[in-house]
């Protein structure tokens, strides 16, 4: 239900699972067991955790605000510490090795200095492209409607 809100949390560096195929039962566990709090739209699941948000909208934008709301240290700008497939740490590559060629990684642009970044977890990359100036845009433009 709050799938792509996981991910967005985890582009802000938050450390986020996301429960897939799981009970109920098992989310109530694992977040006991984490310390975590459990973000979701299901009252019933809501209403039986330790620590919970409801999320009352369906819309991305209005769960971010919520989340903020409930927790203003939520960063509010991108950062390339979580991996927003797996929820693992980032690394910096250092001294990148090409690939292949299907990999989809800029290897060009890397070698002439951009920063790539890999999931220890998962081996996924990550650089700055256009598609991370429209998640920073997107995030800075709910961030600034909720100090208005």
């Amino acid at each position: 239900m709050v799938g792509r809100l996981a991910r967005y949390l985890r582009f802000v560096g938050c450390d986020t699972t996301y429960a897939r195929g799981l009970t109920d039962d098992a989310i109530l566990e694992a977040a006991r067991a984490e310390g975590r709090v459990v973000l979701t739209r299901d009252r019933d699941l809501a209403a039986r955790a330790e620590r919970a948000l409801l999320l009352r909208s369906p819309h991305l934008a209005d769960q971010w605000r919520a989340v903020r709301d409930a927790f203003p240290e939520v960063p509010g700008e991108l950062h390339f510490e979580r991996c927003t497939e797996c929820n693992g740490e980032l690394e910096r590559v250092r001294q990148p090795s090409e690939g292949t060629p299907d990999d989809g990684v800029p290897w060009d642009r890397v070698r002439k200095g951009l920063p790539l970044y890999r999931c220890a977890a998962c081996g996924h990359y990550y650089w700055e492209g256009s598609h991370t100036a429209d998640v920073r845009a997107r995030i800075a433009s709910w961030v600034a409607r909720a100090e208005r």
